[in-house]
């Protein structure tokens, strides 16, 4: 598997197949000796700013946004999205989901 290629950007849904977002960031544990470890993804504005520019990041960060991450565990299949053993009403993306969702209905013509 092609980590970039095959996981980052790409969607995020949850056993029921809700889609959740994109996977913005890769979580990797690196090890003296042994090969890394993936550990999560991580999805959320933060992780998004951080790779546009660090300081971005940190003043998100410092403004109270925070990423939120899925345990590679959790991983049921890639393909052209990425399924999680999840439950999207158990997660703090759903919100973000709802609350977009209404602000973008009281945009004219969305």
């Amino acid at each position: 598997m092609d980590l970039i290629r095959d996981v980052l950007d790409n969607q995020i849904v949850d056993r029921n197949q809700r889609r959740l977002g994109k996977i913005d960031g890769i979580i990797v544990e690196l090890r003296d000796g042994k090969p890394p470890l993936l550990v999560a993804v991580e999805t959320g504005w933060v992780t998004k700013a951080r790779r546009i520019h660090e300081r971005l990041g940190r003043w998100l960060w410092r403004r109270g946004s925070r990423p939120y991450r899925i345990p590679w565990t959790k991983i049921r299949d890639v393909g052209t999205d990425v399924e999680f053993a999840i439950d999207a009403q158990e997660t703090p993306l759903l919100r973000t989901e709802n609350r977009l969702r209404k602000v973008l209905t009281r945009i004219p013509g969305s």
